[in-house]
């Protein structure tokens, strides 16, 4: 199929067809939002992230996003960063271009930058690193009544590989396990590490319920998520009781309740994995946690000039 015969692409919101991106120094359309054949994601995924969401006229954890990108920039030595007073102004800029308040989601990147020849070595990257700011119009991903999932036979790195710490956008086994469920006809998959025990889903942290007691992973084969931190934060100061663990899939089948959290999805109930039902439908602790990140959010959100 040649490109001019491919029936034309359908955006999830149209509003999303002519949004402006920040990449590199400034704004542009969307049809000419691109980066070199050279830059060092698309020569080996070289780059790192964040997702943010507009909440009302602001990011919230803003910086807290902003902290995790630059320490793992760090941890990957790229030579040269950008000053966050230049990360949040390109964000601002973007944001107001696309006269975005609420309901807007942002997939921050940072990548190494261009390179001078093909390669994976950093010395052929003498251009510094390529800021990307896109902004869509994008509600919570999740359908607010719960989802279902499926275990994948796809493992998450273990730390003795890449550790989970790192957010970077080589994302090849988050993929893999995606596919899976969409083979399955499910919304995601839920990963385990090299030695069987629940890590995260392709895309959110995990949480289960038992008997009142939240649990939920160590963060050692899991990214340690700014929502997953924030409702273990929630948890304490609200006397739920919580614990960070090695958890099983057999667990989390048989949990009373679970919920994944995210960026991109906030707190999602669980209703089924692998085809057994959870519980009997989001439940008591998953609504408790649910009302009270939503008021946080309310409460906490960074403002910005948009």
């Amino acid at each position: 199929m040649t490109p001019a015969s491919r029936p034309k692409p359908t955006l999830p919101d149209p509003r999303n067809a002519d949004i402006q991106v920040w990449v590199g120094e400034g704004l542009v359309p969307r049809a000419e939002a691109k980066v070199s054949v050279f830059d060092s994601s698309v020569q080996g995924g070289d780059a790192v992230w964040e997702g943010l969401r507009i909440y009302d006229g602001g990011i919230f954890r803003l910086q807290t996003h902003l902290d995790r990108m630059f320490a793992s920039a760090r941890a990957m030595a790229f030579a040269e960063v950008p000053k966050r007073e230049f990360v949040v102004d390109a964000i601002t800029k973007t944001l107001r271009a696309n006269g975005m308040r609420d309901g807007a989601h942002i997939r921050l990147t940072l990548t190494r930058g261009e390179k001078v020849t093909s390669g994976m070595s950093p010395h052929f990257n003498q251009s510094g690193p390529c800021l990307i700011v896109l902004a869509e119009w994008k509600a919570p991903v999740y359908d607010a009544g719960g989802i279902r999932l499926v275990s994948s036979a796809i493992r998450r790195n273990p730390p003795q590989c890449v550790d989970s710490k790192i957010h970077h956008n080589n994302l090849i086994n988050n993929i893999l396990a995606k596919i899976e469920a969409n083979v399955a006809g499910v919304d995601d998959a839920i990963m385990l590490d090299v030695e069987g025990y629940v890590a995260e889903t392709n895309a959110t942290n995990l949480f289960l319920v038992r008997g009142g007691t939240l649990h939920t992973p160590l963060a050692d084969h899991c990214l340690p998520g700014v929502t997953r931190g924030v409702v273990l934060e929630l948890a304490r100061t609200h006397g739920i009781a919580a614990a960070e663990r090695r958890v099983s899939l057999s667990e989390f089948h048989s949990a009373d309740e679970v919920f994944t959290t995210g960026t991109m999805g906030e707190l999602s109930p669980v209703l089924e994995i692998d085809g057994r039902t959870i519980g009997t439908g989001p439940g008591p602790v998953t609504h408790k946690l649910r009302s009270l990140y939503a008021e946080i959010v309310a409460r906490e959100t960074e403002p910005l000039d948009i």
